[in-house]
């Protein structure tokens, strides 16, 4: 039978977590957080020794993101009908393999097909993970766990860039992959050996491959014409060709949907404004920290502008990364005075304020100047991702919070991998407009980073007056939801049983 945490016996006990499923969780959400994070900081480095634009490695970080979306849901289900423990190690497995493969490619194109499986890994290996905690532990004993895995994940994504700039300084950025494919591997006999297996007996076994098939169709062509419109031409027949494969893609997502016995997405859902509030918050969110990590990455390395090493780079954007993590204790003691939706807008409002003071960049800006901006975005942001994970599980019924959770997890990679690929096709194209037009090296790197962020400061913005959609969630009594908020591609945790 599998075992819950949402009977009230359970919770009273507050069975914790076994050492074995915290240290497997714990430590594989860590190494996936660390290694996602990490690789916009690597990115120079590929391209130097692959010999790939960096236009086309973007796909290496879009494509991780775009593979992710399309199987996290399914990854769970998978792990409710076959055994939780057996997909979470087929998701180590696959992440040991995508590692090996980044690590021996000597091409552009096997990191980024390396990074694809690796979205597919990191994907599988936080919803099971997660769905591993849940089974194993009840009631004050779950929330440290979820608190642990949170701060495990939070650690992660702040180490990576360091991390990842000292390895390419002193072993070259193979050595990242390398490492995290040891640790991931370590992971194995801890779950063989100290994790039980666990399945839901109630779920139906019907697995909607159909639908991520579809999800997937509907993001690459989208995604492509995103990154190649200003080359190709926006009404180009490449161009107006792919948007006709993923409104295809989309209407036939929508009929499969409709039909399946367990859909990737509860289409009746959708009609639930508190839900799609807090999904389309954490969509922008998502989209907004990942697009500018990515940029700031690139333009702090390029010898144009500030010229700073791989470790420099990372140690550069640590502050954005402590400040998102530092404001996280804060957020549900904010949301008891204020509620969800004025701690989301005020949030999204020093988002907005962030994104728009980078807007202003100039080729002779300094670091310093990037500082108090970062700061003030990452810290914004990081009071947007609590609340809304809570308000896109809390306005459902305890019967919907899986499937509400499944869609904000999906909203969440969709969300890095199309600001991603966006942010990167302004700053390509508008960088060398400007260089065509005369502009020095270093200015116009600046003007397509302050397009960019413009871009996302629009974003932001929208949030912002999207924030009030939120004002009816209902609040939780356990912290629950906010012990993953620390990482900014933590998944919504789902609280079985309420």
């Amino acid at each position: 039978m599998d075992s819950r945490s949402g009977d009230a016996t359970s919770a009273d006990s507050g069975r914790p977590a076994p050492a074995a499923v915290l240290i497997a969780t714990c430590l594989s959400a860590l190494v996936v957080n660390a290694n996602s994070s990490a690789v916009s900081i690597l990115l120079p480095a590929i391209s130097t020794d692959t010999g790939t634009s960096l236009d086309t490695l973007q796909w290496a970080v879009t494509g991780y993101s775009l593979v992710g979306a399309a199987v996290v849901v399914t990854s769970g289900a998978l792990g409710d009908v076959f055994g939780r423990r057996l997909v979470f190690l087929g998701g180590l497995v696959l992440f040991v393999g995508s590692c090996v493969l980044i690590a021996l490619s000597g091409s552009g194109g096997g990191v980024i097909a390396g990074r694809a499986i690796q979205g597919a890994a990191g994907a599988t290996i936080l919803a099971c993970g997660m769905s591993l905690l849940s089974v194993a532990s009840s009631g004050a004993g779950q929330v440290r766990a979820v608190t642990l895995w949170g701060g495990a994940s939070a650690v992660g994504a702040a180490a990576g860039p360091l991390v990842g700039g000292l390895l390419v300084d002193g072993t070259g950025w193979q050595g990242l992959f390398w490492i995290d494919a040891a640790i991931a591997l370590g992971c194995v006999p801890v779950t063989v050996k100290g994790v039980a297996e666990s399945r839901d007996p109630e779920r139906s076994r019907s697995i909607d491959f159909a639908g991520t098939v579809l999800i997937a169709g509907v993001l690459a062509p989208a995604l492509l014409a995103l990154s190649e419109g200003a080359d190709w031409g926006w009404v180009s027949p490449g161009v107006l060709g792919c948007f006709a494969v993923t409104v295809a893609a989309g209407a036939g997502f929508v009929l499969v949907e409709r039909r399946v016995e367990a859909p990737l997405v509860d289409l009746r859902l959708l009609g639930n404004r508190v839900l799609i509030g807090g999904t389309v918050a954490i969509l922008l969110s998502a989209g907004v920290i990942n697009g500018l990590m990515y940029l700031v990455s690139l333009y702090f390395q390029d010898p144009a502008t500030l010229a700073l090493s791989p470790l420099q780079a990372g140690l550069a954007t640590l502050p954005a990364t402590v400040g998102l993590i530092a404001v996280t204790p804060l957020v549900p003691r904010m949301v008891k005075r204020m509620g969800v939706a004025p701690v989301i807008g005020v949030g999204f409002a020093a988002a907005t304020a962030g994104c728009a003071l980078l807007a202003l960049v100039q080729g002779d800006w300094r670091y310093a100047a990037f500082v108090g901006p970062l700061v003030l975005l990452a810290v914004g942001l990081g009071l947007v991702n609590g609340p809304a994970s809570s308000a896109s599980t809390s306005g459902v019924s305890a019967d919907d919070v899986g499937a509400a959770s499944g869609i904000s997890n999906m909203a969440r990679y969709i969300g890095a991998a199309a600001f991603t690929a966006a942010v990167a096709a302004v700053n390509a194209s508008v960088g060398a407009s400007r260089r065509a037009a005369g502009d020095g090296a270093a200015d116009a790197l600046a003007e397509g980073l302050s397009r960019a962020c413009l871009l996302l400061a629009v974003a932001s913005g929208v949030g912002l007056l999207l924030s009030a959609l939120a004002v009816r969630a209902r609040r939780r009594s356990g912290p629950e939801s906010f012990g993953a908020a620390a990482a900014a591609h933590a998944h919504t945790v789902p609280v079985e049983g309420r």
